[in-house]
């Protein structure tokens, strides 16, 4: 689909349909059209029922006109509209033509804004989405929509619109492709590509490497599947001398059956989405190498498949990670962190302001939170409430959990070795975060999003489909660009 930017005169466009975006009880978009269109939209307003309530939409066939169909679809309240309004708004008029099989389009709102502008292009992108790959036999011939115009003279918000969107419907994919295509060799090879396209620097990391680096968390996690562990390091250099330099951690799991400490079989389904977090990273690395902000950025992945064997890790183990740390293993299900130990000590050692990372951590953050907000944690106030801030424009829901209880740190430090990787039931997100920060040098500020819940969807709705988000890709771009 093609998404542009138009400014010419609206008064005598001829296109397929327009959709006009209106606050409710407002239309005051409609005289932009002409007296006469905007006088049929009008007089059909008389016998329908539109409030202009968000999510609200109504189409109003003009036939004979030189736009033949128009859609108002409602904001709710200008008091309560943010960017995220607008862009659920610009999906649900991109299903509407889906399913009018209307293959063009102009969108128009009262005021041009460069927000507005970018939550439009977002929305149109993200809603256009599906993943259907894999159906060789379809009801019907599926019907995209071809292109959509948006009426601004703003074509940088759009095209960066546009990118976001774009790179996190690249993860989507990535998280909807099944344990049988997306292996820690075949992301790997994903990862190369990516940077070859976009010109990042790459470095992959065999088994018989992560040994001898001493990232044996990774290694033991890996070793009990067929398909031997990846370690992925992608790197974005600006040109000139870069403001900054930050580096974002991504879970990388495969598959998880749970190891030895397997899983039932209802909890093993979707568990190709436990690579949420790396799918994630390699979107942001998309975006950026698009953007070009002026900083150095670096997207860390330790990739393995957890898997029962005779070669797997094992209750009680005591591994050694990349830092130094030894590591008790009192469930091998808790598997994702125990990887996470040598990512992020890998990334400390690159010296970045800031490190971040995105994990299908726990099913306590699920509890706790719902399925549709991601648990932050953070050693820096001022890195949690910049996120939180941005998270709330972006309509990636965070929120932040303590990490400040003495009592809960000394669940997983009790034992033979200097950390355990699960601290019991109660808090278990919060003591899987703990056990991440042993991980975190000194002086470096941190992040940990919990994306267990947002990270796959299990129904439709707003800009979503069931299946993979991509959650946290347009949220951690826009913190790297406002650095």
């Amino acid at each position: 689909m093609v998404v542009d930017a138009w400014e010419g005169n609206l008064k005598t466009l001829e296109i397929k349909s327009a959709v006009l975006f209106v606050y409710e009880g407002e239309v005051r978009p409609l005289q932009k059209l002409g007296r006469a269109i905007s006088g049929r939209v009008r007089k059909a307003l008389e016998v329908k029922t539109f409030k202009g309530k968000e999510g609200e939409a109504l189409s109003i066939p003009l036939p004979g006109t030189r736009i033949p169909l128009v859609y108002l679809i409602g904001l709710g309240t200008k008091e309560k509209s943010g960017a995220d309004t607008f862009r659920k708004a610009s999906a649900l008029a991109v299903k509407a033509m889906r399913k009018d099989r209307v293959e063009e389009s102009l969108f128009l709102c009262q005021k041009e804004d460069p927000h507005i502008t970018q939550a439009l292009a977002e929305g149109a992108v993200l809603g256009s989405y599906r993943f259907d790959k894999y159906r060789k036999e379809k009801e019907e011939e599926p019907f995209e929509v071809s292109r959509i115009l948006i009426y601004t003279s703003d074509k940088e918000a759009l095209e960066k619109g546009k990118i976001l969107a774009e790179a996190q419907n690249y993860a989507r994919s990535l998280v909807n492709e099944p344990g049988n295509v997306i292996n820690p060799e075949t992301l790997a090879q994903e990862a190369k590509k990516l940077a070859k396209e976009y010109g990042l620097d790459c470095k992959i990391y065999d088994e018989k490497q992560i040994q001898k680096m001493g990232m044996l968390a990774l290694w033991s996690v890996g070793k009990g599947s067929s398909t031997p562990p990846r370690f992925i390091h992608l790197t974005y250099k600006p040109k000139g001398k870069p403001k900054d330099r930050i580096a974002i951690v991504g879970k990388g799991l495969t598959f998880d059956s749970g190891g030895l400490n397997i899983k039932p079989g209802d909890y093993m389904r979707t568990m190709k989405m436990d690579k949420s977090g790396a799918c994630g990273v390699l979107g942001i690395m998309r975006a950026i190498a698009q953007l070009k902000p002026q900083v150095e950025v670096h997207g860390i992945i330790g990739a393995a498949e957890n898997m029962p064997s005779g070669t797997a890790y094992r209750p009680d183990d005591i591994i050694r990670a990349k830092n130094g740390k030894f590591i008790e293993i009192d469930n091998t299900d808790a598997e994702g962190r125990v990887t996470l130990a040598d990512a992020l000590s890998y990334a400390s050692e690159l010296k970045p302001s800031v490190i971040i990372d995105m994990a299908t951590l726990t099913g306590a953050c699920m509890v706790a939170l719902g399925e549709f907000t991601a648990g932050l944690f953070s050693n820096s106030e001022s890195l949690a409430r910049r996120l939180e801030e941005i998270s709330k424009g972006t309509g990636e829901r965070l929120w932040k959990l303590p990490l400040d209880d003495e009592r809960l740190r000394k669940k997983i430090k009790k034992g033979p070795a200097d950390v355990i990787n699960t601290g019991g039931r109660y808090g278990g997100a919060i003591t899987a975060a703990m056990f991440l920060e042993e991980f975190v040098d000194e002086g470096i500020e941190w992040a940990h999003l919990d994306i267990a819940g947002p990270a796959w969807s299990r129904e439709e709705y707003g800009y979503y489909t069931q299946g993979g988000t991509g959650f946290g890709v347009r949220t951690l771009t826009e913190f790297i660009l406002g650095l």
